[in-house]
């Protein structure tokens, strides 16, 4: 059976369809390639210009003064060694919490399949329908006086690791993955004495590394470009995160050292996103085992 497509090969085969497919298709890839790498290119370049030229109407394309000094003077002025310090801090906190509470959260409801596991995977996932914001207020009355313990979690990293551990997309993510290994495979190694901790070391980690890759990329991220949350957990200046630092100092700092602040902000998770963008797009279609 042969595939269909918007057009024929015979039409493609003609002179006329064959100029008229080639300047439709880079038509449009240039306009989405203008539309997601232009905003991209005038970050770049506008920490370039001096202050006068940034706020220039029309905008010039090519940056009229080279001054590259205004890194050095947003990493200086700013003080973004010590951001960047804090945020790698949460972001990889939060990111072995992850790793070690959604993994065994998805392992059970995967494998060990717990009483009523369906419905509490109902229930985490109905969380993904309510909007973050609506969140906001609840999670900061938490924080700010946790019931039992009594602890106020203020201008701590566990105001930023502990509500991020509740990720019910990652734990779907994992749990759809698990579901994908062989029960045969847990089975032979439940016959040979290991135990439920055991096959998940030894067996169901190895095969999961697409999907953990994934996950990890996931969790970085997510505190890495999150503005609002450590906007109200943490106000001490000294323990802020990179996004709400650059902000709380961009009151008397001139704009193009602020744009050139935020292009650095900018660059470690763009440079994630282009090492690791195949082992994302295998993690997130992997849903089985070869061989």
């Amino acid at each position: 059976m042969s595939t269909r497509t918007l057009i024929s090969p015979a039409q493609l085969a003609r002179p006329r369809g064959k100029v008229l497919y080639w300047t439709v298709f880079t038509l449009v890839v240039g306009g989405f390639t203008l539309t997601f790498l232009g905003p991209l290119y005038w970050l770049i370049s506008s920490g370039f210009k001096d202050a006068q030229e940034v706020i220039r109407t029309p905008p010039t394309l090519v940056p009229e003064t080279f001054e590259p000094g205004n890194y050095q003077q947003a990493w200086d002025v700013m003080d973004l060694a010590e951001l960047l310090g804090n945020t790698l801090y949460y972001a990889f906190g939060a990111l072995a919490f992850q790793l070690v509470l959604d993994v065994a959260a998805a392992y059970s409801l995967s494998k060990l399949r717990p009483m009523f596991g369906k419905a509490i995977l109902g229930m985490m996932l109905a969380t993904l329908m309510i909007p973050a914001t609506v969140l906001v207020v609840p999670q900061y009355l938490t924080v700010l006086d946790v019931p039992i313990v009594e602890r106020n979690l203020l201008n701590t990293p566990w105001a930023i690791w502990l509500p991020s551990v509740t990720n019910a997309f990652n734990i779907f993510l994992l749990k759809r993955f698990f579901d994908s290994i062989p029960q045969e495979l847990l089975d032979a190694a439940s016959m040979d004495g290991a135990s439920p901790m055991r096959i998940l070391w030894s067996i169901v980690l190895p095969v999961s590394r697409p999907i953990l890759g994934v996950v990890s990329i996931f969790a970085v991220v997510g505190v890495w470009k999150d503005f609002l949350w450590p906007l109200l957990t943490l106000p001490d200046p000294a323990k802020q995160t990179l996004n709400v630092g650059i902000y709380s100092l961009s009151n008397g700092v001139p704009v193009n050292v602020l744009i050139a602040a935020l292009t650095i902000a900018s660059l470690p998770t763009l440079l994630i996103f282009l090492i690791f963008q195949r082992n994302i797009m295998s993690g997130l279609t992997a849903g089985g085992l070869k061989g």
